[in-house]
């Protein structure tokens, strides 16, 4: 596994959210998928940092969010048979559906099929990692995959995440996980899957 810079990562709280949701958008606002999703520049970090906002709450539960004490970065993940979206956390997307439904029907492929490409043997699921990106490059995300990813080689269980970047499929791999598959979004960005056995 990659060595880490010495960055302190502690667990997100509540009253880490609505900043960490901020930085998430700020990290993200360049993306291939978030620019898919949200196509306009000027509100994309306002919806962006809405979705962020919700997607916190619905891991919330799962005690897996990991963040630094300066908020300068946040990792989400779900546990081993818990990363799909069950009916209480889809209803807390609602507030999302106006900014969507011009594209409603793409978005809801999408979603499709990138569930459809899912592991079916249990893992650890890696949904969202960012930085803000005046603190890129300095360790960070490094440091808030560490203590997940322990967790994954002690008790002998897989990882797994999509990249939307095809420049941060060497990061991951320099811990431990291997590209599986590239897929394509409907008339939109690839994703590439990536998949990390215990070490």
């Amino acid at each position: 596994m990659a060595i880490c810079a010495q960055v302190s990562v502690r667990p997100a709280r509540r009253a880490d959210f609505d900043p960490l949701a901020l930085v998430l958008a700020r990290a993200f606002y360049d993306d291939p998928v978030t620019s898919w999703f949200y196509p306009n520049a000027r509100s994309r970090l306002r919806l962006a940092r809405r979705f962020f906002a919700i997607r916190l709450r619905q891991l919330a539960p799962q005690q897996l969010i990991y963040t630094t004490p300066e908020r300068s970065g946040a990792a989400m993940w779900a546990r081993p048979g818990l990363w799909r979206e069950d009916t209480r956390q889809s209803l807390m997307l609602l507030p999302m559906l106006p900014a969507l439904m011009p594209r409603l029907a793409r978005t809801t492929r999408a979603v499709r099929e990138i569930e459809g490409h899912h592991p079916v043997e249990p893992h650890f699921y890696l949904s969202v990692v960012g930085t803000d990106p005046d603190q890129q490059r300095e360790g960070v995300g490094c440091a808030l995959l560490a203590p997940v990813l322990e967790r994954c080689d002690a008790a002998g269980v897989p990882a797994f995440l999509e990249s939307s970047k095809e420049s941060n499929v060497g990061f991951y791999a320099q811990h431990g996980f291997t590209l599986t598959e590239r897929i394509e979004l409907p008339d939109g960005p690839p994703l590439w899957l990536m998949w990390r056995r215990p070490q």
